[in-house]
């Protein structure tokens, strides 16, 4: 386990949390908001007291071959980890915003512990049934919330690696459903599959179809 103390602390945050007593301090983020196809997946980490994980940080700034490395270390040394997702149906019944809170929602569920405070990128999360403090650019200035981010961001990517071998030509096992040239000129010429997001405006324009993604 590499860990080291930083000349600018990226433990700021949690140490003040800590010095009011609140121990298990969870940083939680997302991955997978804006892409055509896949599921929505959200990550909740708790780290110990003074221990940082070299490199972590914002995971959308880091080689996927780094984040899969840190997401070991993570993995090794955080007091709790919790995962949770939400699934291409659930986006298109509830809607994204919803779908991610609910994605969020079981990542804190799954943690083997529950948090004495939870800390989550970005904008109040309406309807999360934790009490949190939401803070934009969380993921560049809250270690644990960099790290929630990698482990967020490389089991989506797996998952989405692993479902481009049921479904070659779109790409999925680099552009992990994001809307690339390539995965658009492959709905195109084959079509959405049932992890697609047909209600999102990139597939529609270029399917043709409503916004109930009718034709």
């Amino acid at each position: 386990m590499e860990t080291t103390e930083r000349p600018q602390d990226p433990l700021e945050y949690e140490r003040r949390c800590w010095g009011r007593g609140l121990e298990w301090v969870a940083g939680v983020d997302e991955a997978g908001r804006g892409p055509l196809a896949g599921p929505v997946v959200a990550a909740a980490v708790i780290l110990p007291p003074d221990v940082v994980v070299t490199g972590a940080q914002d995971s959308k700034r880091l080689a996927p071959e780094v984040r899969e490395e840190l997401s070991l270390l993570i993995l090794d040394c955080a007091h709790a980890v919790g995962v949770g997702a939400a699934s291409v149906r659930e986006i298109e019944r509830d809607n994204i915003l919803v779908a991610t809170t609910r994605a969020m929602g079981r990542a804190l569920r799954s943690l083997s512990r529950s948090p004495d405070h939870v800390v989550v990128d970005g904008l109040q999360v309406k309807g999360l049934d934790w009490d949190h403090e939401a803070i934009v650019g969380g993921d560049g200035a809250v270690h644990s919330i960099a790290c929630a981010s990698i482990i967020a961001k490389v089991c989506r990517d797996r998952l989405m690696r692993r479902l481009a071998s049921r479904y070659p030509g779109y790409g999925w096992s680099h552009n992990v459903g994001y809307g690339t040239p390539e995965h658009l000129d492959a709905l195109r010429s084959l079509g959405p599959t049932p992890h697609h997001r047909r209600t999102f405006r990139g597939v529609q324009l270029d399917l043709g179809l409503d916004g109930n993604g009718s034709p």
